[in-house]
């Protein structure tokens, strides 16, 4: 703790406003995101897979971004009701459907602000090596201490611009669920 001649807060209390701060963070850029283009954080993402990828079924574009099956579905459903993607059966194998994206939807993926997760991996990939690896570390001991291992965060973090032709998203970091 602090002494009462050290202003300075405890540890303890910095980390917890810092975490607060990265939460409202992730909150209000969500909630962004949801006005500016009435669009949640994981319907971008499948946007923007389908735009970068084409044409997929549920199945791929579930595993290319990380989330159940049924999850997509979910996601894949509010979009085709706000006319951004569609499903059409498969020319070669009618048991397939295949999600396309509209030119609508194409139109809201380049529109719509980078995730927030790009501009921290930006700063984070201009900083010395070192500190990266700090940071890393100290991030995964805190995982730890909040006995947060166990908790599903494979991920999905697309870096690229709509307009480049990477091969694969980075496994980062989960989107936010689709709610």
């Amino acid at each position: 703790m602090a002494s009462p001649t050290d202003p300075s807060p405890a540890y303890e209390v910095r980390m917890l406003r810092s975490i607060r701060r990265i939460i409202r963070a992730v909150d209000m850029h969500s909630k962004m995101l949801q006005q500016a283009q009435d669009i949640t954080a994981p319907q971008l993402i499948c946007l923007l897979t389908l735009v970068r990828q084409g044409s997929l079924t549920v199945k791929a574009l579930s595993e290319g971004i990380d989330l159940s099956p049924s999850t997509t579905v979910g996601v894949v459903d509010r979009l085709e009701a706000k006319g951004l993607v569609t499903r059409t059966r498969s020319e070669t194998d009618r048991r397939q459907v295949m999600v396309s994206v509209t030119v609508q939807g194409e139109a809201v993926a380049q529109r719509s602000p980078f995730p927030l997760q790009n501009r921290l991996v930006e700063g984070f990939r201009n900083l010395p090596e070192l500190e990266q690896a700090t940071l890393t570390l100290a991030l995964e001991r805190l995982v730890t201490l909040m006995a947060a291992g166990e908790i599903d965060a494979s991920a999905i973090l697309d870096l690229a611009p709509i307009g480049d032709n990477s091969p694969e998203p980075s496994q980062l970091e989960r989107p936010l669920n689709d709610h």
